[in-house]
Formats: C-alpha cells, sequence, structure tokens
C-alpha cells in the first residue's frame, strides 16, 4: 500500500496554451497508476482534468471524479472513470474531494482551481484538515499567486507558517517526492459545521 494511498488534484477544465501543462498532467497521471495512488479529481473529461483521467485510466489507474450535478453537463463529465460521484454543490464537491485524499495537488488553472486551493489551504489553517499540500509549478505558472501569500503575511495577514502550508515542485516526480516525504496526516477532514 502506498504512503500516498489517494492524492486530490485541483487543475483547469481547459487545457491552456503551454504545452508543458498537458505533459505534466499526463505524466502525473501515469505516475499514479504506476505507484497504485488513487486520483480524485473534479470529476471532467475537458481540459487538464480530462489530459490527467485519461492518463491514469490509460496506465491503469483508479481515478474518482466528483462533480456537482449543475455542472455534471456544462463540464462534460467524464463517463470513463473508476467511480463518478454527482453531488448537490461545489462545497460539498470540494468537501468529498479533501475527505477522499491523503494528499492535495494543484496543477495549473483559473478561478476554479484557485478556488479550490485557497480553500483547502484555509480549511488546514483552522484545524480541518492537515493534509499536505503540493503546487506543480510549471514554468514559474504559480509564481504570482505565491508571490501574493508572500506579500499578505509580509503585510500581517498571516502568519509566516502560513507559506509553509504548501509545497511547491517544478516538475511532477519532485511534486509526488515532496507529498510522500510529507508527515502523514493525523487525522480526517472534519466538517465541524455540519
Amino acid at each position: 500500500m502506498p504512503k500516498l494511498r489517494s492524492l486530490c488534484v485541483y487543475c483547469g477544465a481547459q487545457a491552456g496554451h503551454d504545452p508543458a501543462h498537458r505533459a505534466a498532467a499526463e505524466e502525473l497521471g501515469r505516475l499514479l497508476a504506476r505507484q497504485g495512488t488513487e486520483l480524485v479529481f473534479g470529476g471532467g473529461r475537458v481540459g487538464l482534468m480530462g489530459i490527467l483521467a485519461d492518463a491514469c485510466l490509460a496506465a491503469g489507474g483508479r481515478v474518482v471524479g466528483i462533480i456537482p450535478r449543475r455542472l455534471y453537463t456544462i463540464e462534460i463529465a467524464h463517463a470513463g472513470v473508476s467511480e463518478l460521484v454527482v453531488v448537490d454543490n461545489m462545497h460539498e464537491r470540494k468537501r468529498r474531494m479533501v475527505e477522499r485524499a491523503s494528499a492535495v495537488a494543484v496543477l495549473p488553472g483559473a478561478l476554479g482551481t484557485l478556488d479550490e486551493t485557497m480553500e483547502v489551504a484555509t480549511w488546514r489553517q483552522i484545524g480541518l484538515h492537515d493534509l499536505p499540500i503540493g503546487i506543480l509549478d510549471i514554468g514559474g505558472y504559480w509564481q504570482p499567486l505565491l508571490a501574493l501569500i508572500d506579500h499578505a503575511i509580509a503585510a500581517g495577514y498571516g502568519p509566516d507558517a502560513l507559506r509553509d502550508y504548501f509545497t511547491v515542485a517544478d516538475s511532477v516526480p519532485a511534486l509526488l517526492a515532496t507529498l510522500e516525504a510529507a508527515p502523514a496526516p493525523r487525522f480526517a477532514f472534519q466538517d465541524r459545521w455540519a
């Protein structure tokens, strides 16, 4: 059984312009399958999400998609995944993805990916989970976000430890290595407002 039992991955519903981002999504999918780590993702068959899921499935991996009912047709749900969970809303999607994960990875994306990333970091800050969060910074894509986090810390809006919630890697193997090396979560996600 791998230490990284399952990986929740946030990434774009668009493929983006940089072929390196698509290649990284494919590589991550293949490596997750090879090491026996279950992929938990947003459930779409389009964009980096679809590329990631297809690569994992093609390599024999287990893929769990979690998608809100409203986005089921908008994002064109991936019908070929191992398990497709349709939920009522975005909040439930995000909660269910984290509940099934032993770590979180962030690939390039836009508003949805930023929303998911900031919410999972906020949940960590307020003690709802202690999962490691890895950012795949291919070609410096996430440098503006990391600079914004540093700016917020410098301006007194967050503790220095806030930056430690994230590990940053510039390659898929490095990302997986940092997530594998992170301390195992001490407790599962706890929705204390349920």
